[in-house]
């Protein structure tokens, strides 16, 4: 999900990072902030959480939002701004036993049905113990499962109606993506991390391609498919590799860990995916059908050698195994941890977020907000940017920091877990202020006019 690539961070290295803020405050790409027009805050309307992962509307028109929490609940938050106590849905108990410190796993997504207010589904994909007969060494199983709403009470999930959608057998820990969205034609879209490690290699990884070029595995994909039909779930017709050369569920690959990606509810429809990146480079990409973004071949923009992850090589190949043509992130962003005392270095970890389609911002209107989980592994800074989409006749997208009253420079005192979008299409940002699933620091703000 979204938090650093490399683990292994010395106090040494804190403390240097540290010590040079004043260094790597923020220096905008392109444009300025100062552009940006006045009037956004962010408002805290939840808290209480470990770490809240999910935000969606309630689908019943009454401006309720669910909010799920990494640790295995998922809670009502009302229109009026009461958080119930009672869990919407548990899951505690059928997570894998999580680490208190930094974890990946939990419960990572949570979507309503199109047609939650007559049928009362929704679906969840959250880490489940490994299945007995996997290989003892690998770690746990991925899990995509449909609930119904009670029949008794319309506001608790049914615990008893699970029913298994779709499993992935995970060889790490990280690396897990979870990410569900339903897309405009009704199917089911599942972000799926290349498998967990570094570099796409180690147990679980395809030898010399890794698991993002290898299209014999669902790892390292986004896939699409339709719960709408079939035992489980069937394949679209339409679908890359419907008819073979790979597995049918595939619908993007060439993905690393695209932790949040999202529908453009206006425009085209576009699908967004934050792409968390090795070392160097974060970028966000725009999903199309079949689809290969470039992992482990490449890293944002440049070449990548798994060998040797902070030196891009020059040159590297421009199609992939089957003579498709590798697609460029819409941008990217240097990684702190690969680019030091760089001020074009905007944090480690991509969070991905929307394209803003509300009413009470309008100077965001079809601009993208996203943010960073922090410049420090150690030290909570997360940020929220935005990205404004190219002027006809260029190809480079704009990033800023987001400007708000209560967040100069979009700086918060917490790491960026997630983003979040209610019914009427505002945006809400979800944080905690611990790098581990430990406390109740988790909060839910909501980005409103000031």
């Amino acid at each position: 999900m979204n938090f650093p690539n490399e683990l292994a961070v010395t106090w040494r290295q804190a403390a240097s990072i540290t010590a040079s803020a004043g260094i790597l405050l923020w220096t905008v790409l392109s444009g300025s902030a100062a552009d940006a027009k006045p009037g956004i805050a962010l408002k805290k309307v939840a808290e209480g959480f470990t770490s809240p992962t999910v935000l969606v509307p309630f689908g019943d028109k009454s401006g309720q939002l669910l909010i799920a929490d990494q640790v295995g609940t998922i809670q009502i938050l009302t229109k009026d701004g009461t958080l119930l106590e009672k869990p919407f849905l548990d899951l505690r108990s059928r997570l894998i036993k999580l680490n208190q410190g930094f974890d990946e796993r939990g419960l990572l997504g949570l979507t309503l049905h199109p047609k939650f207010a007559q049928n009362g589904k929704l679906y969840v994909m959250y880490s489940a113990p490994l299945r007995p007969d996997r290989p003892k060494d690998w770690d746990h199983t991925m899990t995509l499962s449909e609930f119904k709403v009670s029949a008794n009470d319309p506001m608790q999930a049914d615990s008893a109606s699970e029913r298994v959608i779709l499993q992935i057998d995970k060889p790490w820990f990280n690396h897990n993506g979870g990410c569900i969205e339903f897309g405009p034609e009704g199917y089911l879209y599942l972000s799926v991390g290349d498998g967990g490690n570094a570099n796409d290699d180690g147990r679980g990884h395809t030898p010399e391609l890794g698991n993002g070029q290898d299209v014999t595995t669902l790892l390292g994909k986004i896939l699409r498919i339709d719960v709408d039909k079939g035992n489980s779930y069937t394949i679209p017709s339409d679908n890359p590799f419907a008819g073979g050369k790979g597995r049918p569920e595939i619908f993007a690959y060439g993905i690393r860990n695209s932790w949040r990606m999202s529908f453009d509810r206006g425009g085209s429809h576009e699908l967004f995916a934050g792409e968390i990146g090795q070392t160097m480079f974060e970028e966000v990409n725009i999903i199309v059908k079949g689809g290969n973004y470039g992992w482990r071949i490449r890293e944002g923009f440049h070449c990548f050698d798994p060998k040797n992850v902070k030196s891009p090589p020059a040159d590297c190949p421009k199609i992939d195994a089957m003579g498709k043509p590798l697609i460029d992130p819409i941008f990217e962003y240097k990684n702190v941890n690969g680019f030091r005392n760089d001020p074009e270095a905007l944090g480690i970890s991509i969070t991905g977020g929307y394209v803003y389609r509300g009413k009470a911002l309008p100077q965001l209107e079809g601009r993208y907000v996203f943010g960073d989980w922090s410049r420090n592994f150690v030290v909570k800074g997360g940020m929220i940017y935005v990205a404004t989409r190219p002027a006809p006749g260029s190809q480079k997208w704009s990033i800023e920091p987001l400007e708000s009253a209560t967040h100069p420079k979009g700086q918060l005192q917490a790491f960026v877990v997630s983003f979040g979008q209610d019914a009427e299409g505002e945006l809400y940002v979800l944080t905690n202020e611990s790098n581990g699933l430990v406390g109740k620091t988790g909060k839910v703000h909501k980005l409103v006019p000031q």
